[in-house]
Formats: structure tokens, C-alpha cells, sequence
């Protein structure tokens, strides 16, 4: 069964952001809290995590369109092959915020992503997860944890959350409430800006 950790996002628990990032480490499974809905990740660097998480969501790895949630856009140049500059203006204004962005990958994608043209970068405004991806070293494979009610697409309540999850994932963090809205998903990878979802964020930034 999966643990339970409380951890406060104005002053996050070096302890306890410390217990999260060994079980990234050791190949787990974690439900986190982002600035929009709370979110299953892994270590980028973790086949075996990944292929689990592919399983959960009854999809092939080489066919999943996880994001990577990175600490800040220093990491980007890792994954993302060289940006312009009005691209480059875009991501400072939007980042940290509520904004999935597609951009074209570079050769040093994980092997699992090696066929992919874009990876989707998301840099959360939450002190929570970028203490975790800051510690840990490197990004973590991302995907929103969906509800099979109609009419609530997720859910919010990070004990209901724990329930549902605690026999597939290794560690859910309770952050608190989370929010019902996606990130808005904006596609940087042409010559113009495409806003592929409308979720939360200001896109007038864009």
C-alpha cells in the first residue's frame, strides 16, 4: 500500500520532500500536487516506472504523451532542442504557471521517447513538486490522474485521491485541495503559438 505524506506547500518538509525523491529514485510511482491538478509521476531516468505508468493508463509507452515537469527553464536545454528568442520571451512570462508547452526534442530524450518530434515541458507553480524535481536532479515524467466521473473530470481531495490510488502508485503527497482545471496546452514547436487546450492560465500572455 502506498505512504501517505502531508507535506504544506509554503514551507515544504525537507524530510519529507527527501522520502519522495528516494522513491523516484528507487523506481516509484508518485501522486503530487501541481498548480493546477494533482498529477502521477516518475523519474524520467526509470524504465520500469515508466512502463507502469503506461500500464496504468492502458496505453504503450511509445505512444504516451506524458509531460515533463521541470525545476525551472535552465532544464529545458536538456530535452529541447535550441529555442528563439520570442519563444524563449513566451516560456519566461508563462513560467512557473499553468501552462503544458510543446516543443521540439532533442536527441537526448530518454530512450522510451527517442521516436518523438515534441516533448510537453511544464514547469508547475508549486513549491512542492519543484523541491521534488530540484532535489531529485532531473525532470519526472508527468500525467494528470483522471476521474471516471462524467461529471467531475478530477479529483480534488487528496485523501479520496489516496484511496483510489493507494494499491498502483508507491506515495501520494496530500498538498491540499487541488484544483478541477487542466493546464492550458500551447504548442511551440511551429513558426506560431497554437493553443491546443483552453485549461487554466491567462493566455492573452501568449
Amino acid at each position: 500500500m502506498a505512504q501517505f505524506i502531508k507535506i504544506y506547500e509554503n514551507n515544504p518538509n525537507e524530510a519529507a520532500i527527501a522520502k519522495v525523491v528516494k522513491t523516484l529514485r528507487d523506481g516509484g510511482l508518485v501522486i503530487y500536487p501541481t498548480d493546477t491538478v494533482y498529477g502521477l509521476g516518475c523519474d524520467i531516468t526509470n524504465t520500469k516506472a515508466l512502463e507502469r505508468i503506461a500500464k496504468i493508463k492502458g496505453i504503450k509507452l511509445d505512444k504516451a504523451n506524458f509531460s515533463f515537469i521541470c525545476h525551472d527553464l535552465s532544464n529545458l536545454s536538456d530535452y529541447v532542442k535550441q529555442i528563439d528568442t520570442p519563444t524563449f520571451k513566451i516560456l519566461k512570462r508563462a513560467l512557473p504557471g499553468p501552462y503544458t508547452f510543446i516543443l521540439p526534442g532533442n536527441n537526448n530524450l530518454p530512450k522510451e521517447f527517442k521516436k518523438k518530434t515534441t516533448v510537453g515541458i511544464r514547469v508547475p507553480n508549486n513549491s512542492i513538486v519543484l523541491e521534488i524535481v530540484k532535489q531529485l536532479g532531473n525532470p519526472i515524467v508527468s500525467t494528470s490522474i483522471r476521474d471516471e466521473d462524467d461529471v467531475i473530470e478530477y479529483t480534488t481531495d487528496p485523501e479520496l485521491i489516496f484511496e483510489k490510488w493507494q494499491n498502483l502508485v508507491d506515495l501520494v503527497i496530500d498538498g491540499g485541495y487541488g484544483d478541477n482545471v487542466g493546464s492550458s496546452i500551447i504548442d511551440l514547436s511551429g513558426d506560431e503559438p497554437i493553443v491546443i487546450r483552453e485549461g487554466k492560465g491567462d493566455l492573452s500572455i501568449i
